[in-house]
């Protein structure tokens, strides 16, 4: 497993980005193209990452982007596998969506690239809302959070995209956090070296979406692994194996209070002890599920 001091000294996300302090799309990307190194092209469609670039005619992304409509990154990304092939360049076409742009406006054309074998890696970064457009509900919005359009809280569980992205048996899909920089790096790179559909998918808590205060982005984002919030897995040709603390907790390590990470957060303040309740059922009942996974091997 690398080491964090070990990564690579080249910066591809440069000075001058328009991120929000606090932001974890930063970090995630900061490390993930010094996993890919420079010979990638982007395709961001309509999200935060669209706007941390910076403003024309200037960007903060030291490597090619396609700005593409919200709901076409993936099939953007078979057009520019296409056309890399043609013209017998290595370079890896890497799309970078948040999850409004994959888990909902995006999971069709996501499908189809996946089903027909493109070859492309494909990144969501999961802050589990629309972001950018004014903190709505998603399709990865948790059961319970606030959200302009849930200001009561959301009465339904968050899909699990990964696990609808597997069933299309695509090479590789990995779940990763920015508060684990090491293992994202390493699943980048294991993903650099394959060929086909790639998926990763990255926590990535947001302080005004979620209400906590900047500095706390990746304490949050650990607490989420360690209460079994967030699972940190990868899976290839379909056998998925368990990584990092995620891997430690299905040892025997005790998960933390979930209670400890929805205290953090001013989205979950006006929880009732019986959302709570429900809460903890749901990832009680998610682990057993892993469990079962992981006593298999």
């Amino acid at each position: 497993m690398a080491s964090i001091k070990n990564f690579p000294k080249e910066e591809y996300v440069l000075k001058g980005h328009a991120a929000c302090p606090g932001c974890p799309i930063t970090i995630a990307l900061r490390t993930a193209l010094k996993a890919l190194g420079n010979d990638v092209t982007l395709i961001v469609p309509a999200s935060c990452s669209a706007v941390v670039q910076s403003l024309v005619p200037k960007t903060s992304f030291n490597v090619p982007v396609l700005n593409i409509a919200f709901a076409a990154s993936a099939s953007a990304a078979s057009g520019v596998a296409a056309a890399l092939k043609r013209l017998g360049k290595k370079t890896i076409p890497v799309v970078w969506a948040g999850d409004g742009g994959s888990y909902d406006i995006g999971i069709q054309a996501l499908s189809g690239a996946l089903e027909r074998r493109e070859d492309f890696i494909y990144v969501c970064y999961n802050n589990q809302m629309y972001s950018n457009t004014g903190i709505q509900r998603s399709g990865a919005t948790p059961y319970g959070a606030w959200t302009t359009t849930t200001w009561t809280g959301k009465k339904e569980m968050q899909k699990e995209l990964a696990e609808i992205v597997m069933a299309h048996h695509i090479p590789y899909v990995a779940t990763a956090s920015i508060a684990y920089l090491d293992d994202l790096y390493e699943k980048m790179k294991k993903a650099k070296e394959m060929e086909g559909p790639r998926y990763i998918e990255i926590f990535s808590p947001c302080p005004p979406g979620w209400r906590f205060d900047m500095s706390k982005t990746v304490e949050i984002a650990r607490l989420a692994v360690q209460t079994g919030s967030w699972v940190l897995y990868e899976a290839i040709n379909g056998k998925i194996e368990f990584t990092s603390y995620s891997k430690m907790l299905l040892k025997g390590r005790e998960r933390k209070p979930i209670e400890d990470w929805l205290r953090m957060q001013g989205r979950f303040r006006h929880l009732t002890e019986e959302d709570i309740k429900r809460i903890k059922e749901a990832i009680d009942e998610k682990w057993k599920y892993y469990m079962q996974i992981y006593n298999k091997d």
